[in-house]
């Protein structure tokens, strides 16, 4: 059986014969763009809906909107025992919002916790307690990749194949690599791992393709493979570049799909491993302690018309490319243009054809990493943000249902709630300071007979800071005490006294770090507001380290801050200062805990049960990548030697797309012109910027002037 088929070669061009194609046989589908104002809503055939589900919702609504009546009730008492004015007005109506949402999400952690009690989720059939299920029909492992460490990456695909081949059903898998990458040195060498791991596994169905011009970036990237291979399959299970699964939950996704002709998407839970430094193992530990019961408890209600997280997920490919074509939003970025955060809207836009959209939240074996440090993990929610704020514009789309555009509002609120806290902190603030600087009148104009007295109610005030502070921590030893019942997860983690002590370091580690990311978070809204595009940088993985110098321009400001506020609040008054503690100790330690957690450390504290006993899928990719991580070999030298892979590169370039008059490629033109200058290698390596080289590795003609350059 011929492994492959290549594009078409640019004439001139000679396939060598020892290049492998890199490509199968297109099989295209017709994936039209769908409209905001499109068709009314279809809904997916009642049997799948899970029984009770409008009684489940009308719980968790009910539920918060009790609690957030109460708590405005308390706190319209704490206020009002006068009367209230302008700045206490503002405070009630930002705490009611804010309380809302901590409101519902408590909803939702104690309903988790009861079902997490009651045993795993069985959606579906998908119960990875059950012998695992044959498979019936062909479906692909999509992996878009946009500049990442090409050993990593090939080490975690390698694993994940390996893994499905074990299951002894790798004959219904291809697999495809789809690179978006626009970094000359990195495209080359994946090209060179790619090669390499085919040679490996000469028996398996891998290809990998590079988009020229990566246009909507990653809903681009699968739109392309969809429109020019996704007739071949069923189903796509798709992994974000840092993913990784074992073969039994991809057959387990594969055949739920297969079982249920209705389903869209099944999404599973991923758990963050291979973090090493303190604020990596901190989100891994919370993750993996808090993430599972939380996700039962937004499962249980979201039935039919669950969202999708971008990866970790299965999905029938004729659903995706009937219903899931994003528009693009009409104005300027950063709220016009290519939908960012588009995995919520292909979810809802399939949701809306009539098919469903389900969670798997039980289903093991589904991973990924995390940024090492808050530095980049503040510059990934920058991208989030405004991706979910694009969503005000998705928001009045026609057709879609109601928990659909819950899910939109979910995600803005994630991101306005951060403004909203330093809003209601300043005019907590500003409340102090009046009551503290202007002197009350006790006799306001007009007849009274009794003075007015302005104050607030400080015991109730207490008990209603502390049951706020109740309802935010109450979820994470609810999380722990379901760990603790139970005798294997208790293990799992290392034993009853190590889970406490981790739930209080991590609790005590998240409430320092939480004002710093109020204000990233904050910044980052204030910048979308304003216009400023976030664009597409590359995610750092390994090293969160930052030198001295940048880490007091990024976290200096946030220490001062800290530090005036605690003195200014302590000037004023002692009770101002102890409310304003809990922001302050954290600004104020922004610049040391900024350094010290992008360190290796928390070992003996906070572990979770992947690193006690890790997966073996793991085990697996993280030797290969130690295995790889050698292995990557420069431009030049490749280019000197001719290898396998320059060959196979030239092999797989198609001929330049046709423009338009006037449009011209104006980094080839430069590139082709400054080639003809240079007398070598390594002047046309050291002068030609990064652009210029990407357009030499994308022209077939340009790429044969740079291999006889190396040849001179």
């Amino acid at each position: 059986m011929p492994r492959r088929n290549a594009p078409p070669l640019s004439p001139g061009t000679e396939m060598p014969p020892s290049a492998p194609p890199f490509l199968p046989r297109e099989s295209r589908l017709d994936m039209p763009g769908q409209a905001l104002k499109g068709d009314a809503r279809k809904d997916p055939p009642e049997a799948s809906r899970p029984r009770y589900l409008l009684l489940r919702r009308a719980f968790i609504l009910l539920a918060t909107l009790a609690m957030t009546a109460i708590a405005a009730d308390q706190m319209y008492l704490v206020l009002s025992v006068s009367s209230l004015t302008l700045l206490e007005g503002a405070i009630l109506v930002l705490f009611v919002a804010m309380f809302a949402w901590i409101a519902f999400s408590f909803a939702n952690a104690f309903t988790g916790f009861v079902l997490t009690l009651s045993g795993p989720d069985t959606s579906l059939g998908i119960d990875p307690r059950a012998p695992l299920p044959e498979l019936h029909h062909r479906h692909a492992l999509l992996v878009p990749t946009y500049n990442e460490n090409p050993a990593r990456l090939f080490a975690r695909l390698q694993a994940t194949w390996e893994s499905i081949a074990d299951t002894r059903q790798g004959n219904g898998f291809d697999v495809f690599v789809l690179s978006d990458t626009t970094d000359p040195a990195i495209w080359i060498n994946e090209e060179e791992q790619y090669l390499a791991l085919i040679a490996r596994i000469p028996s398996g169905r891998i290809f990998y393709r590079h988009r020229r011009d990566n246009v909507a970036r990653k809903a681009g990237n699968i739109g392309d493979w969809v429109t020019r291979f996704g007739g071949a399959y069923e189903s796509m299970v798709i992994l974000d570049a840092d993913s990784l699964m074992t073969g039994d939950a991809v057959v387990r996704l594969a055949s739920a799909l297969e079982r249920h002709p209705e389903v869209a998407l099944v999404q599973t839970l991923p758990v963050i491993v291979n973090g090493t430094s303190v604020f990596a193992r901190l989100q891994q530990f919370a993750g993996r302690l808090y993430g599972p019961m939380l996700a039962r408890g937004i499962a249980w209600w979201f039935g039919t018309e669950s969202n999708y997280w971008g990866h970790n997920a299965a999905i029938r490919v004729k659903a995706f490319a009937a219903h899931a074509g994003l528009p693009e939003l009409t104005g300027r970025k950063p709220f016009g243009g290519h939908i960012l955060s588009h995995d919520f809207v292909e979810a809802a836009l399939m949701r809306r054809g009539g098919w469903a959209v389900v969670m798997a939240p039980s289903l093991p074996g589904s991973y990924e990493e995390t940024p090492p440090s808050i530095t980049e993990f503040a510059a990934r929610d920058r991208r989030w943000c405004q991706g979910n704020l694009q969503h005000l514009k998705v928001l009045p789309a026609r057709g879609l249902h109601p928990v659909s555009r819950l899910h939109f509002l979910i995600g803005i609120g994630a991101y306005i709630t951060a403004p909203m806290w330093l809003v209601f902190l300043i005019i907590g603030i500003l409340i102090s300071l009046q009551a503290h600087f202007i002197r009350p009148e006790y006799f306001p104009k007009g007849f009274t007979l009794f003075p007015v007295w302005p104050a607030e109610d400080p015991i109730r005030a207490a008990y209603v800071f502390g049951a706020t502070m109740g309802m935010l921590i109450l979820p994470k030893l609810l999380a722990m005490i379901a760990t603790l019942v139970r005798g294997g997860e208790r293990r799992s983690f290392g034993g009853g006294i190590r889970l406490i002590a981790g739930v209080i370091v991590e609790i005590v580690l998240s409430a320092l770090i939480a004002p710093s990311m109020m204000v990233f978070q904050s910044s980052a809204v204030f910048s979308v507001l304003a216009g400023r595009d976030s664009g597409w940088q590359v995610q750092r993985r390994d090293d969160g380290s930052l030198p001295f110098a940048e880490l007091m321009h990024r976290y200096g400001p946030l220490t001062l801050v800290g530090l005036i506020l605690a003195a200014a609040a302590y000037a004023v008054s002692f009770s101002l200062f102890l409310w304003m503690t809990p922001v302050t100790i954290g600004l104020s330690l922004a610049m040391p805990l900024a350094a010290l957690t992008a360190r290796k450390g928390l070992g003996p504290v906070m572990v979770a049960p992947e690193e006690r006993t890790p997966p073996a899928v793991l085990v697996r990719a993280n030797t290969l990548a130690t295995e790889l991580g050698a292995t990557e070999t420069p431009i030049a030298e490749m280019l000197r030697r001719r290898t396998e892979v320059t060959d196979a590169h030239l092999s797989q370039l198609a001929p330049p797309p046709p423009h338009r008059p006037g449009d011209i490629d104006r980094d080839l033109v430069i590139a082709k012109a400054r080639l003809a200058e240079f007398d070598s290698l390594d002047q046309a390596m050291a002068l030609l910027s990064a652009r210029e080289k990407r357009s030499i590795l994308s022209d077939p003609d340009a790429f044969r002037s740079l291999m006889a350059l190396a040849r001179k």
